[in-house]
């Protein structure tokens, strides 16, 4: 096992909570929504949607926090579930976490900015687009952990910045439709209904960032003290944004002109600043997108390296430039991304992701207890607030939502148990 000294190159609380921000806010909330309006009808179950993911995420963020000081390694869920069950059970985390936990991810955030950039200038490719900025953000974070962390923070900021902007520009504009999110009958009724566990599964993937600086708790100056801090202040910042964004976009468009629409901030954007208006949120968008694509592509290769560094056959993974960065597990990670893009479609991928990416959390939440029962006698510098009933709520949605999308869409579940499957056959292989 290697050190939290992995990198000669530390970075801050900043950074780390920079990453988790940049992380959660970027295909899921500017292109699910027209996917959840399919199964829901009422604005206020919408909203209260997106208050249980946010409750789901601070719930989990708060159990990785203790997980990740406990054993501060860079590698997210491979390390945990191989330091807590078994290395085998953690090879095929990581796997999914490599596959559909980032590649697939970037993918998604990739061909969203694709997709937002050619509704403005439609003579375009939208797939090259999309593999363009995979190819920009990985050439970026090969080349320093230094301007890397600078780039993501600008980009960080800017995209906060730009939601903020886009909510207080929302309140001046003239909708052709009323929308009332208070209270009824039937909004209570969605929020216990099968469209609502599978509508959460857009909104769990939207939150799924919210475990990002434990990917990298190698490369963060005082772990133990800034790691948890980063998840839960990311966690709790992204929250409020994206109720506040669901409640704009309920507002400026009709949920029946949202239905099935990718580019849904496009639409809230012509509302809001009319055509010439609407085109430039889309670029600014797009533009936004790409701090989701560096922060996945930051992040994703610390799960290969650990990988590497624990296996024989995958070694070459584990390989690092002069800076410490693993250039060979980046461009891993970007050859998967790129045959994401150009293969599946955009909700074909966000299934598969959402579901095994669910399963992977659920297992390393489950842990915390395995952990206790375990190793009673590993320094906890920070505890899991609410335990036990934190990672129950947590387990126990969770569980509630993977019934109902087996159900929903059991090719897709199915293709993500296949994922699995892979994961445990490679390492087999590997030993």
């Amino acid at each position: 096992m290697t050190t939290p000294d992995r990198t000669p190159v530390k970075v801050g609380l900043v950074t780390a909570a920079s990453l988790v921000v940049a992380n959660m806010i970027g295909t899921g909330i500017f292109t699910s929504v027209g996917f959840q309006v399919q199964y829901l009808n009422s604005p206020f179950a919408l909203l209260v949607l997106w208050v249980v993911g946010g409750g789901m995420a601070l719930c989990g963020a708060l159990v990785y926090g203790e997980l990740g000081a406990a054993l501060p390694r860079s590698g997210g869920e491979y390390h945990l579930i191989s330091e807590i069950y078994h290395p085998s059970l953690g090879f095929i985390v990581g796997w999914i976490t490599v596959t559909l936990g980032f590649a697939g991810p970037i993918a998604l955030a990739a061909i969203a900015f694709g997709d937002y950039t050619t509704a403005v200038f439609s003579d375009l490719s939208s797939t090259h687009l999309a593999a363009g900025i995979v190819v920009l953000c990985s050439a970026i974070h090969g080349t320093s952990i230094t301007w890397g962390s600078w780039f993501q923070n600008l980009f960080t900021g800017l995209k906060v910045l730009l939601i903020l902007v886009f909510v207080a520009m929302a309140v001046q504009a003239d909708p052709s439709h009323t929308v009332s999110v208070l209270p009824d009958a039937s909004g209570l009724t969605e929020i216990v209904s099968p469209g609502f566990a599978v509508s959460l599964v857009f909104v769990t993937y939207a939150y799924a960032g919210w475990n990002g600086a434990v990917y990298i708790v190698g490369e963060i100056r005082d772990p133990q003290r800034n790691m948890p801090r980063a998840l839960v202040l990311g966690t709790v910042l992204v929250t409020l944004l994206y109720v506040l964004l669901t409640f704009v976009f309920l507002y400026t468009v009709p949920a029946d002109n949202m239905a099935g629409q990718v580019e849904v901030g496009y639409l809230s954007g012509r509302v809001i600043f009319g055509d010439i208006g609407g085109q430039v949120m889309s670029i600014f968008i797009a533009l936004l997108l790409v701090s989701t694509v560096s922060a996945m592509v930051y992040l994703g290769p610390r799960v290969t390296q650990a990988m590497g560094e624990d296996s024989r056959a995958l070694r070459w993974l584990a390989r690092t430039n002069g800076r410490g960065i693993p250039v060979n597990s980046l461009l891993f990670q970007a050859a998967l991304a790129l045959a994401f893009i150009y293969t599946s479609t955009f909700e074909q991928v966000l299934i598969y992701a959402g579901f095994t990416l669910t399963l992977s959390m659920m297992l390393t939440v489950a842990g915390v207890f395995v952990l206790r029962w375990r190793m009673p006698e590993v320094d906890r510098p920070y505890t899991t607030r609410g335990y036990p009933v934190t990672p129950i709520v947590f387990l126990a949605l969770n569980a509630w939502i993977l019934v109902y999308v087996f159900i929903d869409k059991p090719t897709e579940s199915l293709v993500g148990l296949g994922v699995v499957g892979v994961g445990g056959l490679l390492y087999l292989a590997s030993q």
